[in-house]
This record gives structure tokens, C-alpha cells and sequence, in this order.
């Protein structure tokens, strides 16, 4: 073969060798929605809570595989419904996905006598992202510092079984009820406005004991300004291996909470599932999986049918919880 043309096939292969991940990247970077149309992720709470990190870390990673932008938007009240409502209305021109937690898709629903929308029937689940389990903490007033010195305490002191939770009709409110009813000791809940109103109130005494989220206190706790007891998970956390379970402590209850991503249900069934799998690839990445840890947040990896199947066993584990608790708005 002539040397020139057989130069020229060499740089022909080299061209196309160069090419070849750059063509592949453009394809699969092909823009989910139409005309690179922003893709909204929106949240029931206010900037700077758990779950509006987790939505910034999630829509960061997102968009460059849906090929647009992915904008968080806050739209708070209503603890969280005003969100699903506006997830539900939205429009194929105007995509938007929900990240919700189980106050709006499991608990409002059933207390609400109208949430204004139904979680099975107006939303398909896309993908859980973290996972979080509750801690039972207490004050350094309280004279105790084991969970059956607690429990025994509680039973010689019925006056002081004040549980703070972060929310009338929270998780961690109907926790704590299913708390008293497992280790049979009276229960008085007492709801704030918020986790650091409630942190505030254990660290000066107010309340003696709280459950709430565990990464609200672990900070706390590792200070030596309250002392968390148990967790709520089915192991211990690695955030810190030294606190026992519940379960561990002969207590046979485990209680998580969750952040999921919804689609409303009138998005396509293919757009819905490809948006799984590209959630999938964002929570395997272990960039994200870093930052979720920098913000004692457990990344969760699930697919839409995952994720289906774990959100009808726990509405099967906490809808009784909710009913029997008799809890009106």
C-alpha cells in the first residue's frame, strides 16, 4: 500500500478512536425533555433543611445526564402538601418532579380529610435517594444513661414523660407512640415547630426527652450536650457505632424515615422509568455518595420497582400507627 494513503487511513482511525467517546457522550447527554426544557425538583420546605440538600446534591448531579437544567424549587406550607399539590397539576411543558419524605406521601394523607391529591393514584415513584432513622436522646438533667434506666425512670416518674418531637404528626410524633406502646411506659407527646426549637428546649432542660431525626443530634451528642440512647435503624449507624439499636436493646421496633423522588402521574411511563435509571447512576457516583456522608445523610440506590415495593410495606407498618393514634390536624 502507498505510504500517503496508508498515512492517511491511520489518521482516519486515530480521528474516529478520538471521536468515538466524544460521540458516545453526546448521545447518551441527548436531552430528556424537548428543547433542553428545565426539569424542576421541587420541595415542601425551606432552604437549608435536610431535604433541600439532599434535592441541591440530586439536581447537581442530574442534569448533566437528562442534557438540561434541574432547578430546585421551595414551596413551602402546609408541611409539605403545598408541594405535592403543585408536583400533581404540573404539565408536560413544564416538567417537575417531588422529593418527599413520608409527613406528605404516607401520614398527611390519612389525617387530612383532603390532602388534596391521592400518593397512589396522582404520583409514580421514580427513585428513594437517602434514608434517615430517628434517635432517642436525652437531656443531661435526666438521671440516666442507659435506655432500661430510662424506661424504669419513666415508670417511677410518670410526670416527667414529656417525648419532644419536631412536629405534631411527624414521624418522630408517631414514633414515639409506637415507642411507649413496645416498652409500655406512658407517653406524653409534646410538638415544636421545628428540630431546633426542639434541640434548643433538651439542651436547656426544658423537655427531658426527644426523638427526632439522628442526624439533628449526633452533633450534640458527641459534644457530651445530650446523650442519645438507642437509634431507630435495623444496625448502627456508621455515623456513630457506639450508640446501640432499639432492637439491640431488646425492643422489637425499627423505624426509618425517607426522601423519594415522585413524578406526577400524568408524566410518560418511559420518561418516568429512563429518570430511575439516571437517578440510579447519580447515587452510585461516588462523588455523591461523599456528599451525602458530609451531611450525615445515608445515600440510598433504588429502582422504581424497589422503591414501589418498599413504599407499600411501610404504609402497611405505619398506617395502623396512624389511625390508632387517633391524631387530628
Amino acid at each position: 500500500m502507498h505510504k500517503r494513503t496508508l498515512g492517511k487511513l491511520l489518521i482516519a482511525a486515530g480521528l474516529a478512536g478520538g471521536l468515538g467517546p466524544a460521540l458516545a457522550q453526546s448521545q447518551s447527554a441527548a436531552p430528556l425533555f424537548p428543547g433542553k426544557t428545565p426539569l424542576r425538583l421541587v420541595v415542601g420546605y425551606p432552604p437549608g433543611g435536610a431535604t433541600d440538600r439532599v434535592a441541591r446534591i440530586v439536581a447537581d448531579k442530574l442534569q448533566s445526564r437528562i442534557g438540561s437544567p434541574v432547578i430546585v424549587e421551595n414551596k413551602p406550607g402546609a408541611g409539605g402538601r403545598l408541594s405535592a399539590q403543585f408536583v400533581k397539576n404540573s404539565s408536560a411543558a413544564q416538567p417537575a418532579l417531588l422529593l418527599a419524605n413520608p409527613a406528605v406521601m404516607v401520614v398527611a394523607p390519612l389525617v387530612f380529610a383532603d390532602s388534596g391529591y391521592d400518593p397512589e393514584k396522582d404520583f409514580r415513584p421514580v427513585s428513594e435517594v437517602n434514608r434517615y432513622e430517628f434517635g432517642l436522646a436525652v437531656s443531661t438533667a435526666v438521671p440516666v444513661k442507659q435506655l432500661s434506666h430510662l424506661f424504669a425512670w419513666l415508670k417511677a416518674n410518670p410526670e416527667h414523660a414529656n417525648f419532644g418531637v419536631p412536629a405534631t404528626g411527624s414521624l418522630p410524633h408517631f414514633f414515639a407512640l409506637m415507642l411507649g406502646e413496645t416498652a409500655r411506659v406512658p407517653v406524653e407527646v409534646v410538638g415544636y415547630k421545628g428540630s431546633g426549637p426542639l434541640l434548643s428546649d433538651l439542651l436547656g432542660g426544658q423537655v427531658p426527652i426527644a426523638v427526632d431525626t439522628f442526624d439533628t443530634q449526633i452533633a450534640q451528642h458527641e459534644a457530651g450536650k445530650l446523650r442519645v440512647l438507642a437509634v431507630s435503624g435495623e444496625k448502627r449507624s456508621p455515623m456513630a457505632p457506639d450508640i446501640p439499636t432499639l432492637k439491640e436493646l431488646g425492643l422489637n421496633l425499627v423505624g426509618t424515615g425517607w426522601n423519594t423522588l415522585f413524578a406526577p402521574a400524568s408524566m410518560a411511563p418511559a420518561t418516568v422509568q429512563r429518570l430511575a435509571e439516571l437517578v440510579q447512576e447519580v447515587m452510585k457516583d461516588p462523588d455523591t455518595q461523599q456528599k451525602f456522608a458530609a451531611s450525615k445523610l445515608e445515600p440510598v440506590v433504588s429502582s422504581a420497582a424497589e422503591t414501589d415495593s418498599r413504599l407499600k410495606a411501610y404504609r402497611a407498618q405505619w398506617a395502623p400507627v396512624v389511625k390508632r393514634s387517633g391524631f387530628k390536624p
